[in-house]
C-alpha cells in the first residue's frame, strides 16, 4: 500500500467512475484499475462493485473511505504546516537569548529585519534566558541541540566542535547612580569609588551577580548590598529614588529614568555575545536568511 494508493481511492470514490477518476488523476484507466486491484488484494476485500456505467463502494469501501480522509488530511496538514515553516516568505523562527538582550538588542534586531518586504511574514517565537553566564548558555546551548531553538545569542563555549559561534556584539558595564549622589559629578567610574553606596544587586538566580562580585574583588571591595532584583528595569527604578547604586550592563532603556549612567573605568570588562547555531543541521530559509542579516547587521544595532 502507497500514498497514491490511497489518494487514487479516494478519487474514485467521489466520481464512482473509472474513465473520469483517471483523467482527473492524469493517467491512464488501466493504471488506476491495476491500483485500486492492488490495494484490494493487500486489504483482502473488494472496495468497490459496479452498478451500471459507475462504480459505487462496497460495505468494507465505505469503512475505509474515512480514515483514508483522515489520514490524507493530517498528512496534507503536516505538509502544509512544514510550508509554513520553512516558506522563503513566510516561517517561523525560534531564537534564544540572553536577558540582557531583551530590552533593546533583539527587538531592534527583527524590527530591522522585517523592514525588507519580503520578511514580513516571517514570525518570531522567542524564548528568554534566566539568567547570564555560564548556566545560562549551557541551558540555551542544549535547546540547540535539542531543536526546540534554531539560533541562539550566548557566551562562547570554545570547546563544542558542533556549534558554529559568530561574534555579533559586545556589552559593557555602566553604573547607575543617582542624581544627588556625589558620584553622579563624575565622568566615569572607577568601582573603588562605590565602597561607601548601597548596591542594588542581582538576585543569585542571575548569573551577572558573580560576574560583578569578580569586579568587585578585583578592587578589594565587599560590596554593601541594600537589596536583589533580577531586572534592570527595578534596579533602575529604585536607583532613581535614592535607594542606592546599580551596576548592570548598559542599556537606551536606562535614558527614560532620571538617573546617571556613568562609563566604567576600571576595572575594564567587556563581554562578546555570539550567534550560535548546529553546523551540520539544515537551517529553513528564513532561518538562513535571518542568520545572514544578523551577521552582516548586528553591530550596528547594539
Amino acid at each position: 500500500m502507497n500514498l497514491y494508493q490511497l489518494y487514487y481511492f479516494r478519487t474514485l470514490s467521489k466520481l464512482e467512475h473509472y474513465t473520469k477518476a483517471a483523467a482527473q488523476l492524469s493517467m491512464t484507466q488501466p493504471s488506476l484499475s491495476h491500483a485500486i486491484s492492488s490495494l484490494e488484494s493487500e486489504l483482502g476485500v473488494l472496495l468497490f462493485e459496479k452498478q451500471g456505467r459507475n462504480v459505487v463502494l462496497t460495505k468494507y469501501g465505505k469503512l475505509f473511505l474515512p480514515y483514508v480522509e483522515n489520514a490524507i488530511n493530517e498528512l496534507e496538514a503536516g505538509i502544509k504546516k512544514i510550508k509554513e515553516m520553512t516558506g522563503d516568505n513566510t516561517g517561523v523562527i525560534s531564537i534564544a537569548f540572553i536577558y540582557t538582550l531583551s530590552s533593546h538588542f533583539i527587538p531592534n534586531l527583527i524590527a530591522s529585519f522585517k523592514k525588507d518586504e519580503k520578511n514580513r511574514n516571517i514570525k518570531f517565537l522567542l524564548q528568554e534566558g534566566v539568567t547570564t553566564t555560564e548556566e545560562c548558555t549551557a541551558a540555551l546551548i542544549r535547546g540547540l541541540k535539542d531543536e526546540k531553538f534554531d539560533l541562539v545569542f550566548v557566551s562562547l563555549i570554545p570547546e563544542d566542535p558542533s556549534i558554529e559561534f559568530i561574534p555579533v556584539c559586545e556589552q559593557k558595564l555602566v553604573a547607575l547612580i543617582p542624581n544627588d549622589c556625589p558620584l553622579a559629578s563624575h565622568v566615569t567610574i572607577d568601582l573603588k569609588d562605590t565602597e561607601p553606596y548601597s548596591l542594588i544587586h542581582y538576585t543569585h538566580k542571575t548569573g551577572l551577580k558573580q560576574e560583578i562580585n569578580r569586579l568587585f574583588e578585583k578592587v578589594n571591595i565587599v560590596p554593601k548590598v541594600y537589596c536583589e532584583v533580577e531586572d534592570e528595569i527595578s534596579m533602575a527604578g529604585l536607583v532613581a529614588v535614592n535607594m542606592g547604586i546599580a551596576i548592570v550592563p548598559d542599556s537606551p532603556t536606562f535614558h527614560n529614568f532620571n538617573i546617571k549612567i556613568l562609563p566604567i573605568s576600571n576595572p575594564n570588562y567587556t563581554r562578546v555575545i555570539y550567534l550560535g547555531y548546529m553546523k551540520n543541521r539544515f537551517l529553513a530559509p528564513p532561518v538562513q536568511r535571518f542568520k545572514n542579516f544578523i551577521t552582516n547587521n548586528a553591530r550596528d544595532l547594539m
